[in-house]
C-alpha cells in the first residue's frame, strides 16, 4: 500500500506549502516508507508515501502528463495496466515509466472520469487537472482502498487515512455519536460517515470532483447480481475456476515477490493452489495459529502447505500478544473494533513485512460472494419456517446449523425459538437476513456515555439496498449487506 494526502485552495494567494503536505505525510509513512514525493502549486499541493512495487526505479509520485497540466498520486494497483498501456500507446500516448499510476493519468485524458470504469484494480487516486483547477478523487469498486477527506478554512483536505487529516491544525477532533453507535450495531460506519465529526469517507465506487471550493460525489460503478440462473452448474463451475484463475494471474504482476495467506479454509488453499500452478518458482505461506485447540488450524494449514511445497512459517498469536497489540490496531484501523479478529491479522502481516514481502494473496471476500457464511444458511432456514411459525420442529434446524448452542437449547427449548424467531414473518424487510444480528448488537450501546448515546439518532443513515435490488434474489440481498 501506499499513503496520499492533499491539500486543495479555493482561491490562490495563500497556497498550501510543501511543509504542510510533508505533515500529513509524515503521518502515513509506515504506508509507504519507500519514497516521499510533493507537488505544489498556486491552488494544490500533493503528497505521496510510495511502497514501490510496479517499476520501482521510475515510478516516484507525483507524476505528471506531458505538458504538467495533470499531476496523480495513488495508492494501490491496476492489474490491467499493460493492456491498456497498450491501447493507449496506439492512440499516441507517450510514456516516461512502467508503473500503472502514469497508465491512469494519460486514461485519463483520453476518457476523463469514464476512465474508471476501465480500471481492473483496487486503488485510490488524487488526479489534479492545474488548468480547469479540478481535482477527481476516486476509489475502487469495493473500497479496498480508503480515501477520507474534510473540509477546512474553505480548503479540501484529504488523505488515506483520517489520522493524516488532523495533522492539519485547522481540522477539529470530536466524535460523531451516529458515526459511533453505527459500529456499534453494524460493526462499521456507512460510508461516507466516519466516528469524527467532519470527517467524511468516500464511499466505494465513487468519485469525488472538488472546483472551486464546490465538492460532489457521484457513483461509478454499483455491485449487481444476474438474475439469470439458467446457467447449469457444469457451466458455473468452469466460469468460476476462469476468472480466479484470471484474476491469480493479474495479481502476480508484481516487480517484488508475492506471498500468499493459508488459513487452513478452502478460500486461501484454493488461491494458493492457482499461484503454485502458475510460473512462481517458490511460494511463501503465512498462517495464524492459536493457542486455543478450538480456534487452531495449524494442521490443515500445515498438510496444506505441505501438499503444495511451499516455504511456510506460522504466526502463534497468543491471548497476551492480543491483548498487548490492540492499542496499535485501534491506531491503524482509527475506529472502535467489535471484534478482536484485526489483532491477529495485523500479527500476520508483520510477519509477512519482516521477511521482505510487500504483496501477499488471501481469500478474504470468498465467503461473502460464495455464500459460506452461516448467516446466509440462518435466513433460509428462517424463510422456511416462517411459513409455518407455529411449528415446533422447524425450529430445530437450527441445531445443526449451530451445534455449539445444543447444549443451551436443550436446556431451554424455548431458547431457539425466542432469539431467531424475533421478526420471523416480516420476510420482506430488505434487511431480513441481518435483523437478529443488528438488534444484539445494538445492545452494546449501553456501554457509551448517557450524553453520547441522547445524541445518537437511531434512524439516520441506516443500510439500505439499491432500486434493482426488488428483483434479486432473497441470499443475493443479503450478501449485498
Amino acid at each position: 500500500m501506499c499513503g496520499i494526502a492533499g491539500i486543495l485552495h479555493p482561491t490562490p494567494g495563500s497556497p498550501p506549502g510543501r511543509e504542510a503536505i510533508a505533515r500529513l505525510l509524515g503521518t502515513l509513512r509506515h504506508r509507504g516508507p519507500d519514497q516521499f514525493g510533493i507537488y505544489t502549486d498556486d491552488h494544490a499541493g500533493l503528497g505521496n508515501a510510495r511502497l514501490s512495487i510496479v517499476d520501482l526505479a521510475h515510478g516516484q509520485q507525483p507524476i505528471g502528463n506531458e505538458d504538467g497540466s495533470l499531476w496523480i498520486v495513488y495508492n494501490g494497483e491496476v492489474f490491467n495496466h499493460p493492456e491498456l498501456r497498450a491501447e493507449l500507446e496506439s492512440r499516441g500516448h507517450h510514456f516516461t515509466t512502467r508503473s500503472d499510476t502514469e497508465v491512469i493519468i494519460h486514461l485519463f485524458e483520453e476518457y476523463g472520469p469514464d476512465c474508471l470504469t476501465r480500471l481492473n484494480g483496487q486503488f485510490a487516486l488524487a488526479l489534479w487537472d492545474s488548468r480547469r483547477r479540478r481535482l477527481l478523487l476516486a476509489r475502487d469498486r469495493l473500497g479496498v482502498r480508503p480515501v477520507f477527506y474534510t473540509i477546512a478554512d474553505g480548503r479540501l483536505i484529504f488523505a488515506s487515512e483520517i489520522k493524516a487529516l488532523f495533522a492539519d491544525p485547522s481540522v477539529p477532533r470530536a466524535l460523531d455519536p451516529v458515526g459511533v453507535a453505527q459500529v456499534f450495531e453494524y460493526w462499521t460506519c456507512l460510508p461516507p460517515r466516519t466516528c469524527f465529526q467532519g470527517i467524511h469517507e468516500l464511499p466505494p465506487g465513487c468519485w469525488l470532483e472538488w472546483h472551486e471550493g464546490r465538492v460532489t460525489v457521484q457513483r461509478y460503478w454499483q455491485l449487481a447480481f444476474d438474475t439469470d440462473f439458467s446457467l447449469s452448474e457444469a457451466a458455473a463451475t468452469e466460469l468460476l475456476a476462469e476468472r480466479l484463475h484470471d484474476a491469480t494471474r493479474l495479481r502476480l504482476r508484481a516487480d517484488v515477490p508475492v506471498g500468499a495467506y493459508l488459513s487452513g479454509g478452502l478460500d486461501s488453499s484454493v488461491i494458493a493452489s492457482l499461484v503454485r500452478r502458475s510460473e512462481v518458482a517458490q511460494l511463501d505461506t503465512f498462517s495464524i495459529a492459536f493457542a486455543d485447540p478450538a480456534f487452531d488450524e495449524r494442521e490443515h494449514q500445515q498438510a496444506m502447505a505441505r501438499f503444495l511445497g511451499t516455504r511456510h512459517q506460522v504466526v502463534d498469536a497468543t491471548h497476551a500478544e492480543i491483548g498487548a497489540i490492540f492499542p496499535e490496531v485501534i491506531w491503524h484501523t482509527e475506529t472502535p473494533l467489535m471484534r478482536t479478529a484485526p489483532a491477529p491479522m495485523f500479527l500476520l502481516s508483520r510477519r509477512v513485512r519482516d521477511c521482505g514481502f510487500k504483496v501477499v494473496l488471501t481469500g478474504e471476500g470468498a465467503d461473502e460472494f460464495l455464500g459460506g457464511y452461516d448467516l446466509f444458511k440462518e435466513a433460509k432456514i428462517r424463510r422456511f419456517w416462517s411459513k409455518r411459525p407455529d411449528s415446533r420442529w422447524r425450529p430445530w434446524l437450527l441445531r445443526r446449523l449451530y451445534p455449539d448452542i445444543t447444549a443451551l437449547a436443550s436446556t431451554s427449548p424455548a431458547y431457539l425459538a425466542a432469539f431467531f424467531g424475533a421478526g420471523l414473518t416480516e420476510t420482506s424487510a430488505p434487511d431480513y437476513s441481518h435483523r437478529i444480528r443488528w438488534k444484539n448488537n445494538r445492545r452494546s450501546l449501553r456501554f457509551l456515555h448517557p450524553e453520547l448515546r441522547t445524541a445518537i439518532d437511531p434512524h439516520t443513515h441506516r443500510p439500505t439496498l439499491p432500486d434493482s435490488a426488488h428483483s434479486w434474489d432473497p441470499l443475493q440481498r443479503a450478501q449485498f449487506l
